[in-house]
Order: C-alpha cells, then sequence, then structure tokens
C-alpha cells in the first residue's frame, strides 16, 4: 500500500471470510470440524495404507456426520432427483 503497509492474501481471498469478516455461522463450523475430526480417526486407522496425497473425505463418512446433524435439528437428507444429481456433479472445482 502507499503508506507502506501490507496485505497479505490466502488461498485466493476464499478464506478471507474466516479471518477478517463474520466468518461462518457455528452450524457451518461444527460441519466442518466434525468432517476433519473423523478424517483424523480415519487417517489414523488407515494412514499407513494410503498413498502419500490429498485425499476426499468419503461420501459415505461425509453422509454419516450429515445425518447425524440434521438428526439433531430433527431432520433427515432428501434423496436427490436425477436433475439435482447431474447438477451437482456438473462442477468440478470451487466453492
Amino acid at each position: 500500500m502507499p503508506d507502506g503497509r501490507s496485505i497479505y492474501l490466502l488461498a485466493e481471498g476464499r478464506l478471507v471470510n474466516l479471518a477478517s469478516a463474520e466468518g461462518h455461522p457455528s452450524e457451518v463450523m461444527d460441519m466442518s470440524f466434525a468432517n476433519q475430526f473423523q478424517g483424523m480417526i480415519l487417517l489414523a486407522k488407515e494412514g499407513k495404507e494410503l498413498a502419500v496425497d490429498v485425499h476426499e473425505v468419503p461420501e459415505e463418512l461425509d453422509l454419516q456426520i450429515a445425518s447425524v446433524k440434521l438428526g439433531t435439528l430433527g431432520l433427515s437428507i432428501d434423496k436427490l432427483t436425477e436433475e439435482q444429481e447431474a447438477y451437482l456433479n456438473s462442477w468440478s472445482e470451487g466453492t
């Protein structure tokens, strides 16, 4: 900046809301932390068998976590329509 101060932008700005704005509501963050925690448990159990790489949380584990969260709210997961599945699968990257 002209006055000598610097701005450090992380992850192309995708996480700026967590560091310098209102962030995500707790309902979103608890799901994120649950996924991270369950991922660490999976890594502790099966990590020696995994290749050194970035791995996605297995879908069945992600759905289990979502089901538990929704259950605490008295809700359940809907079955997606074919059109919804096609839309969901059309995204290859980004948030």
